[in-house]
């Protein structure tokens, strides 16, 4: 008899997404989570932390991609950059692909969580390999406090606002942002959906904060399939590029990097917001 297996994530309180697993790779505990690696025919493998989905091998690279060549696209030298978070690597794969990037620091809270991905999830975890590439065993959080001036791109690869990563979240972090990278740089964040009322709120307050430290502060969007409500934010915040004004669209395309999602041309799209979330945005501006 087939044991007939399923994962829930639950995305609200009255809302869940299903997906069939054909097996159970990993579950393990560390210090400071829960982790588990599962095997579906739909999704491929999936990344859970605490009961939460957080990557699946099908669409991991669209979230990857708009977390690194949006601002890559703006940004004209990017040399230095700080990966906060990021212990999967999927953001670092799509950072070596520029050849004009000198260093990636990779500040991950949990070893755990690497040692994880480097055995089921290689085709991302393998780019911590590289060699301009540093991967720091710290909380992102202490890390930042003693950096200024160092970083041209800072992208924070963070889990949900609550639980080990809840410090990432605040407007003491964001200021140490700002005050680690260089006079043009910019900051990148993942900021939650903006469909169902709980993230909506964790989105405004997150926005609400990093408009406080940064003079140009822009929210875009991707749709990832396996994440709540499919419809996901991103913040671009910089002390001087605007993400559509001095996009180099025609130079990005020089470089002949190969994406699935990311275009020139569907840049300045994504940033054109529905108007529920204008709304949401407008309200804390």
């Amino acid at each position: 008899m087939e044991m007939d297996m399923w994962f829930s994530d639950e995305h609200t309180p009255d809302v869940s997404l299903r997906i069939r697993i054909d097996k159970q790779l990993f579950s393990g505990e560390s210090e400071y989570q829960r982790i588990d690696v599962l095997d579906s025919r739909e999704f491929g493998k999936i990344l859970v932390v605490d009961g939460d989905l957080m990557i699946t091998e099908k669409d991991e690279f669209i979230y990857h991609e708009m977390m690194t060549h949006v601002p890559m696209a703006v940004h004209p030298a990017v040399r230095r950059v700080l990966v906060i978070g990021g212990g999967d690597g999927g953001v670092v794969r799509e950072l070596i692909k520029y050849d004009e990037i000198e260093s990636i620091d990779c500040v991950e809270i949990d070893p755990l969580l690497i040692k994880v991905c480097a055995k089921y999830l290689p085709e991302l975890a393998c780019s911590l390999n590289d060699d301009r590439v540093s991967v720091i065993i710290e909380d992102g959080l202490k890390f930042i406090r003693s950096r200024s001036d160092e970083y041209d791109l800072i992208i924070i690869d963070s889990p949900n606002p609550f639980g080990a990563g809840e410090g990432l979240f605040t407007k003491e972090f964001y200021g140490n942002c700002y005050n680690a990278l260089h006079e043009d740089g910019i900051m990148i964040n993942q900021h939650e959906s903006p469909f169902y009322q709980e993230e909506a709120f964790q989105c405004q307050r997150m926005h609400k904060r990093i408009l406080d430290s940064f003079p140009i502060s822009r929210i875009y969007q991707a749709h990832i399939p396996s994440y709540p409500s499919g419809h996901w934010l991103f913040g671009f915040a910089s002390k001087k590029y605007h993400p559509i004004d001095d996009l180099n669209d025609a130079e990005w395309k020089m470089k002949g990097i190969r994406t699935r999602y990311y275009l020139p041309r569907i840049h300045k799209g994504v940033f054109a917001l529905p108007a529920y979330v204008e709304e949401l945005v407008k309200d804390v501006e």
